[in-house]
């Protein structure tokens, strides 16, 4: 049965996620795909080009496809690693893991993720710092069905991000941009006063149609987040 490109995409992206097409790895060509799923060539065409506006594909005349070797996170909006953007500000980068633990996810979260009750996940608490001083809380969910391999790592000495840059890179995401009131905990770890807002990024990416992460990123009110588009 011809698959559409949507499930082409799809399964291009999840061997890419689960590196069985690792970072640089040259892609088979449109005509070996088609045969493989059984679809015309157009329609791996579509999908490859659409891989290749989500940044995770490179493609290049008379030289085939490949899989990103730095997979940009979208080709309309980059996502800068923290430790990049506190550095290309000139300041010293400072990392810090409050709390690793696998738990239940809430209820919230789950329905958010699309995920059943007692599906395993990762939940990270990092801190990280610009010039010895609280830059941005972070409050993550890995969902360990889609990234099996996060169960392994101990996250200690990088962020969970930079991790999932280089071993699941996502086809899509969504993002909200909002100010809200401080809580007790990101009161206490980003030194604000009581009543102060802090500047929250979200982010939820997806592999194909799972889930990766759900992740919440706290900064103080004065943060300033700049972007070239």
């Amino acid at each position: 049965m011809a698959g559409s490109w949507r499930e082409i995409r799809d399964e291009i992206a999840r061997r890419i996620a689960a590196r069985e097409w690792r970072a640089g790895a040259a892609i088979p060509g449109e005509a070996a795909l088609a045969v493989e799923f059984g679809a015309a060539r157009a329609t791996v065409n579509r999908a490859l080009q659409d891989l290749a506006r989500a940044g995770l594909v490179e493609r290049r005349r008379r030289a085939g496809s490949r899989v990103a070797a730095q997979p940009v996170r979208e080709a309309r909006f980059v996502i800068p690693l923290v430790r990049q953007e506190i550095e290309a500000q000139g300041r010293s980068y400072g990392y810090a893991l409050l709390s690793r633990e696998e738990i239940a996810a809430p209820e919230a979260v789950r329905a958010r993720l699309g995920l059943q009750a007692g599906a395993p996940m990762l939940f990270l608490r990092c801190l990280h710092t610009a010039d010895g001083a609280p830059y941005q809380l972070e409050r993550r969910w890995i969902s360990l069905d889609a990234v099996p391999e996060a169960r392994d790592e101990n996250f200690a000495a990088a962020g969970p991000n930079e991790w999932l840059v280089e071993n699941a890179p996502f086809s899509t995401a969504t993002f909200s941009f909002f100010a809200a009131r401080a809580g007790e905990e990101e009161r206490e770890l980003l030194g604000l006063s009581e009543g102060e807002p802090v500047f929250v990024a979200e982010r939820l990416t997806h592999i194909g149609d799972k889930a990766v992460t759900l992740v919440r990123l706290a900064h103080p009110s004065s943060h300033r987040m700049v972007t070239r588009i």
